[in-house]
C-alpha cells in the first residue's frame, strides 16, 4: 500500500454505527481494497452535540456510546488513522466554560475563553469590527451570563461554541491533553478544523493572519514531535492556499470540486489546468466532504475583492446554479440561507448529485481527483455514490445534513451492488495499490483534452479525459503488462 493511497472519510455512526463497526468493514472487501487509511470524523463526546461533533465537551474522551481510544488504535491495522483537533472552540457545556460562567475571575478557566473585552481592552470601532473575516452572518460575539455579568463572548460559529484563547496555560494544556490522546492510539494525522480563525489580532481580519500562521507551526512542532502530521483546513483564496501549503505538512485542495465540476459541464479546463500548475503537490485532495462544495475557494479574495480567482463572477454564479439544476432543485433547499444554513461559501450536495447522478461524469471527475498530485480522500457518501438526502434535511432542518445519509447494513450491501460504486470501488484500489503514483507527475491541456501522467521508472499510468464529452482513456504499465480502458464503469482499471 502505498503512503498516499485513498483515504475515507466517515462518521463512525453514519456508516458502521460505531467504532468497532468501522473497523470491520474496512477489513472487509471491496474496503479493504480501496483504502488505505481513514478520516473518522469527530467522536468525542458529545458526537451528537450542536454542531454533529465538532463542539466538543471533553476533546480527550472517546463517546462511549461509539467506542473507546483502544477502538481507535484498532483502525490502524487497516491503514493511516486521521483524526481531528478542534482548536479554535470548545462546547458551552464543557465543565471549564460552565466553571468559568459560575465564578468568573476565581474560575482555573478564567481567561481561556475569548470575549469581546479580551481581543479588544480599548474597546472596537466599527471599522475593526467589521473588518473580522466571518464565515456567517453578522458579529462573532453572544451575549452570555458571566459570574452575574452580561458579557460578549466570542463565538465564530454558533453561540454553543465558545472560542479559546490558545496562548492561556490551561488551553496549551488542553491541547497537549489531544496530542497525546491522538498519537497514542496510532493517529498519524491530526486535522486542525477551522484554525483560520483561531487566533484573533486586534486590528486585523482575525484570519490567517500572521499570528495564525505562527500558531499553526508551533503546534505543528509539537504535534510531529509525537510522530503525527497535521493538515490544515481553511477555505480561502487560492493564492492564501498555496502560502498555506508551503508552511505546513498538508493542505486541503478545496479548489479542486468545483474547477473539475466546471471543466467537465462547460468543457473549459483552461482554470483547472492553471491550478494544477500553481497548487501545492502536499495537498488532501477531496470531491466532497461533510461540509458543503466550498465556491469560495476559487473566487476573489474575500478581504481584497481586487484580486480576481480561479473563477470569474459570472462562472461562479453559473456553477452554483448549475449544481442547483443536476440535483433537480434539491441543493438549494439546503444552501444559502436556507435551512438554517449558515455557511453561505458553500453548496450542500453530494457531489453525485452535483453531476447530475451521471455514473460516467462521475467517475471522471474521480479518476482526475486520483491522478491529481496529494493524498487522495472520499466522503463516506461518494464512496456510495450517494443522493441527496432531503428526508433527513426535512427532519433537522440542518443543510448540510443532506449529505450525511445515515447508512444501515442492508442499504451498504444493495449500493456496493451497484455498478457506479462497484466500478469507483476498483478504480479507488487501482490508486491506492499502484505505487506509480509515488513517482513524477506530467499535466497538459490540449483540444480540450485534460491528460494528466504519472511515471516511475518503467511503469506508467496515463488519464485522457475529454472534458467537453467527458470521455476518459486510462492506460497504464505496471511491471512490463499493459492496460487500458475507455469505459471507467464497465471496465474499471486493475493491476492482477
Amino acid at each position: 500500500m502505498t503512503r498516499n493511497a485513498v483515504q475515507l472519510i466517515t462518521y463512525a455512526d453514519r456508516l458502521a454505527g460505531d467504532l468497532p463497526g468501522l473497523a470491520r468493514l474496512l477489513a472487509t472487501s471491496p474496503w479493504s481494497d480501496a483504502f488505505g487509511g481513514v478520516h473518522v470524523l469527530p467522536f468525542f463526546t458529545p458526537y451528537d452535540g450542536a454542531d454533529a461533533g465538532f463542539d466538543p465537551v471533553d476533546h480527550t474522551q472517546v463517546d462511549p456510546r461509539l467506542g473507546s481510544w483502544e477502538d481507535v488504535a484498532s483502525l490502524a491495522d487497516h491503514g493511516d488513522v486521521m483524526v481531528d483537533i478542534i482548536v479554535n472552540h470548545v462546547s458551552s457545556d464543557s465543565e471549564a466554560y460552565r466553571d468559568w460562567c459560575a465564578r468568573g475571575d476565581e474560575s482555573d478557566a478564567a481567561g481561556m475563553f475569548l470575549t469581546m473585552s479580551s481581543v479588544f481592552p480599548e474597546g472596537a470601532t466599527e471599522e475593526e469590527l467589521t473588518r473580522i473575516y466571518r464565515p456567517r452572518p453578522g458579529l462573532p460575539f453572544s451575549p452570555q451570563i458571566v459570574a452575574g455579568e452580561r458579557r460578549l463572548v466570542w463565538t465564530t460559529f454558533t453561540s454553543q461554541q465558545i472560542d479559546i484563547d490558545l496562548s492561556h496555560p490551561r488551553a496549551q494544556a488542553y491541547l497537549d491533553a489531544i496530542l497525546d490522546a491522538v498519537s497514542s492510539a496510532g493517529a498519524s494525522m491530526v486535522r486542525l478544523d477551522a484554525v483560520g480563525y483561531a487566533v484573533k489580532t486586534p486590528g486585523t481580519t482575525c484570519f490567517m493572519t500572521p499570528h495564525t500562521f505562527d500558531f499553526i507551526a508551533e503546534f505543528t512542532e509539537r504535534a510531529r514531535g509525537r510522530g503525527v502530521e497535521v493538515l490544515v483546513e481553511v477555505h480561502s483564496y487560492y493564492r492564501r492556499q498555496v502560502e498555506i501549503g508551503a508552511a505546513v505538512d498538508r493542505v486541503y485542495d478545496f479548489a479542486l470540486p468545483p474547477l473539475i465540476l466546471h471543466a467537465l459541464a462547460t468543457g473549459d479546463g483552461d482554470p483547472l489546468s492553471h491550478w494544477l500548475d500553481v497548487r501545492p503537490a502536499n495537498a488532501v485532495t477531496v470531491l466532497d466532504t461533510h461540509d458543503g462544495i466550498g465556491v469560495i475557494d476559487v473566487g476573489a479574495d474575500q478581504t481584497a475583492p481586487d484580486s480576481p480567482g480561479l473563477l470569474p463572477p459570472a462562472d461562479l454564479d453559473a456553477l452554483v446554479e448549475r449544481i442547483h439544476a443536476s440535483s433537480g432543485g434539491s441543493s438549494l433547499l439546503a444552501t444559502g440561507a436556507a435551512a438554517s444554513n449558515l455557511d453561505l461559501y458553500q453548496v450542500n450536495c453530494t457531489f453525485y448529485d452535483a453531476m447530475g447522478a451521471d455514473d460516467r461524469a462521475y467517475l471522471a471527475a474521480r479518476a482526475i481527483q486520483f491522478f491529481t498530485p496529494g493524498i487522495p480522500q472520499v466522503y463516506y457518501v461518494g464512496a456510495l455514490a450517494g443522493r441527496n438526502d432531503t428526508d433527513l434535511l426535512k427532519r433537522t432542518g440542518v443543510g448540510r445534513d443532506i449529505n450525511r445519509h445515515h447508512y444501515s447494513e442492508a442499504e451498504i450491501a444493495e449500493e456496493v451492488a451497484r455498478p457506479v460504486v462497484d466500478a469507483l470501488m476498483r478504480l479507488c484500489a487501482f490508486r491506492s495499490r499502484f505505487e506509480v503514483f509515488d513517482g513524477d507527475f506530467a499535466h497538459s491541456l490540449a483540444g480540450g483534452v485534460l491528460t494528466l501522467q504519472w511515471t516511475s521508472g518503467e511503469d506508467d499510468a496515463v488519464l485522457e479525459v475529454d472534458l467537453a464529452s467527458r470521455r476518459t482513456r486510462l492506460a497504464w504499465t505496471s511491471a512490463g503488462v499493459r492496460g487500458e480502458t475507455t469505459d471507467l464503469l464497465t471496465d474499471p482499471p486493475s493491476l492482477t
